[in-house]
């Protein structure tokens, strides 16, 4: 049996001793080695080997940082994603659980130089939420995954959706209520005046013919009843009538321009060619380069970045955007969730960033404050000069000039 065979005591000695965790100051990222003691380390440094690695990092020692660096932390959020993805815990204890692999990046090849520095970091990236309490630091993972987002915003959609719908209910109740209290007060001022005139006294005349004149007691009830019904019948017959005179003019109107009974046909087709357009062109990612929009991450608040407009340069991925900011043209990467669109003055050009007419040029004729919606003209493009009375102002922004 040779000397540094595999069942020799000295190797299943060394064997026992390289079981488990090392200590980090022996451990040489360059070579992947983990040495045992001080003297070990040191016969390390001084091989040839080790000193042809330490000639390569000499070359470049930024970039060979930097990589180690982003591997580091990459491997490190994967494992809280993986294990605490919802909890919060001390840091120390997903750095234990990290650091269980022997084969993970060491700390000591990256740009920190501490746990707590790290821990940092992350804070200041808006990767996790930080937390320093007596016992320690605490994390919490935030979840930039694009399935959450998208099951976040389209769950954000459906309560923006039936808030909408409600308040529209709450709207055409109202003006029902206010159009019937309008016809009740008409009717009931006409039925007013009528009575007035007839309970007027009248003087007793004996006609030239000797007719018997008659009184009829407890008829006056009776008859004031049913001169309300015929009074509320006769409104109700002039509202027909009027309508049926409107409709009358705009059928002649129609006829005059060759269009006829056709009209409501047409109107029907081209609404249905606006629902398709429509559903065919409104996406979950809105944002698209050339824009202003509002930065509304409050993980950016601290660098003086948030409620900060910027011009989207670059479109990453779709829900990404390449963000220069307009005071200090500090480039910055930030998810559409985080994004706000910005309403120009009267006048300004706006790009619709959604919806049926999406990635059309436009201009801004008015604002309604309490539907929260715009009114704009379409610019340019096969639909140049056409009017749309309402558009949300997620689905606009303000065009960099």
């Amino acid at each position: 049996m040779g000397k540094n065979d595999f069942l020799t005591p000295k190797a299943i000695a060394n064997r026992i001793k390289a079981k488990g965790l090392q200590k980090l100051r022996w451990y040489c990222q360059m070579c992947q080695k983990q040495c045992r003691d001080e003297n070990g380390f040191k016969c390390h440094c001084m091989s040839e080997s080790h000193q042809r690695q330490m000639e390569i990092f000499g070359q470049n020692p930024n970039r060979i940082v930097g990589g180690y660096s982003e591997e580091f932390e990459s491997l490190f959020l994967e494992h809280m994603k993986r294990s605490h993805r919802f909890s919060r815990v001390a840091a120390t204890v997903v750095y234990n659980e990290y650091i269980a692999d022997r084969h993970h990046v060491h700390m000591n090849s990256t740009q920190w130089a501490t746990l707590t520095e790290f821990v940092k970091y992350l804070g200041k990236t808006g990767k996790c939420k930080v937390e320093e309490t007596p016992k320690g630091w605490f994390i919490t993972y935030i979840d930039n995954d694009s399935e959450t987002i998208f099951k976040e915003k389209m769950k954000n959609k459906r309560i923006r959706a039936d808030l909408a719908d409600e308040e529209k209910q709450e709207r055409e109740i109202k003006k029902q209520i206010e159009r019937a209290e309008q016809l009740m007060g008409g009717a009931e001022t006409m039925d007013g005046s009528e009575q007035q005139l007839e309970l007027q006294p009248k003087p007793l005349e004996k006609s030239e013919t000797d007719q018997k004149i008659k009184l009829t007691l407890g008829s006056s009830s009776k008859s004031v009843v049913k001169e309300r019904a015929e009074s509320s019948r006769l409104i109700f017959d002039e509202i027909d009538n009027e309508k049926r005179v409107k409709g009358s003019k705009d059928g002649e109107k129609g006829g005059k321009h060759g269009i006829g009974g056709g009209k409501s046909v047409l109107d029907e087709l081209m609404r249905e060619e606006e629902q398709a357009k429509e559903r065919s062109n409104r996406k979950d990612y809105w944002i698209c380069e050339g824009i202003i929009v509002k930065v509304m991450s409050k993980a950016l608040a601290d660098k003086g970045y948030y409620k900060q407009k910027g011009v989207i340069r670059k479109v990453i991925d779709k829900y990404v955007g390449e963000i220069e900011m307009l005071e200090n043209k500090h480039v910055l990467r930030v998810d559409q969730e985080e994004l706000e669109t910005v309403i120009p003055q009267i006048g300004g050009l706006v790009r619709i960033v959604n919806g049926a007419y999406r990635g059309s040029n436009a201009r801004l004729l008015a604002i309604d404050t309490n539907n929260f919606c715009a009114k704009v003209q379409i610019e340019r493009g096969i639909y140049d000069g056409k009017i749309l009375k309402a558009i949300e102002y997620e689905d606009i922004s303000k065009l960099a000039q």
